[in-house]
């Protein structure tokens, strides 16, 4: 049922196939009813291309730029600056610096985001997050956005889907952001994406009845906050979650219980040829998979694959 293909054959493959057979087949001391089968992955840096800054930040950047085009004392102000000059070091230091535990800049940024929406409507954003994945390209891989998702997850999913298990996205990036694209780029509906998520209210006067975006983050959805949305969303512990950076570590840490089976991978970028080489905000993550015996997947040596192939 399903396969692999785009995995190259060896242990990191082995991993997973055995996992599957372990855990749905019945009879075996592993086996997980088809209801507990639940599958969880992180999005940026884990089934879409994180670098050199994530496709959210680009998205929003844009939207920045724009504010800070139109009132000029914005440039002095980050993140408006970085945005206006075009400063993606800035932008992307940000991120790292988050995930080493310096939440200053990334909370600049979360604070613009937020308040770069104020007042549209959930539609809107929809209808803008649509038109930006139907033009926008990735900066340096010559690709677009929405072919900068890694073909072997999406065929780990396809994979998973195929033995009876629920795949969710459980990831830092913005809810409402995935939404519009994940069941184009992964076959995920909208109502298995689990992230972060800007403030709303409901309008209802003057006979509108419009949901909007508030200058406010409601919840952050990382680190220790991705297993409570997990429960949250799912109301289950998940036996198989998959990330690639310290942010994950949490999540990765909820898959399963000592006397249940999981599985825990995590994703090593050490592909520079076809996409990426760094470690950076992952050093604390590979040093506990190293302890725990987790599944570390190699980009370079596990994936023969690892964009889809344009199409026309």
């Amino acid at each position: 049922m399903g396969d692999l293909a785009l995995w190259a054959d060896g242990a990191t493959k082995a991993s997973i196939t055995d996992f599957i057979a372990r855990t749905t087949t019945e009879g075996s001391l592993d086996f997980v009813e088809p209801a507990a089968r639940v599958a969880v992955f992180d999005n940026d840096g884990t089934l879409w291309c994180e670098k050199p800054l994530l496709i959210q930040v680009d998205f929003t950047v844009r939207r920045l730029a724009e504010l800070a085009a139109q009132d000029p004392g914005l440039r002095e102000r980050q993140p408006y600056r970085a945005a206006y000059e075009g400063d993606l070091h800035w932008l992307a230091d940000a991120v790292v610096k988050h995930y080493h535990g310096d939440d200053g800049d990334v909370k600049l940024l979360a604070a613009a985001i937020a308040s770069a929406f104020d007042g549209v409507t959930v539609e809107d954003y929809d209808r803008q997050v649509t038109e930006f994945f139907g033009k926008a390209d990735h900066p340096t891989l010559e690709r677009p956005y929405r072919l900068s998702g890694y073909a072997p997850m999406v065929q780990l999913l396809r994979y998973l889907e195929s033995n009876g298990f629920v795949t969710y996205i459980a990831s830092g990036g913005d809810r409402d952001f995935m939404r519009p694209i994940a069941q184009q780029m992964y076959g995920i509906p909208r109502e298995r994406v689990i992230g972060s998520a800007l403030g709303l209210t409901y309008d209802a006067a003057a006979g509108r009845n419009h949901l909007m975006y508030t200058s406010t983050m409601d919840f952050f959805d990382d680190g220790p906050e991705k297993p409570i949305r997990i429960w949250s969303r799912i109301g289950r512990r998940p036996v198989l979650a998959f990330g690639n950076s310290n942010g994950d570590l949490p999540m990765l840490t909820y898959a399963g219980t000592t006397t249940s089976p999981s599985l825990r991978l995590l994703l090593l970028h050490d592909d520079p040829e076809r996409e990426f080489g760094y470690t950076d905000g992952a050093e604390d993550a590979l040093h506990v998979a190293a302890q725990q015996g987790w599944t570390v997947v190699s980009m370079k040596n596990d994936w023969r694959e690892v964009f889809p192939e344009p199409t026309s």
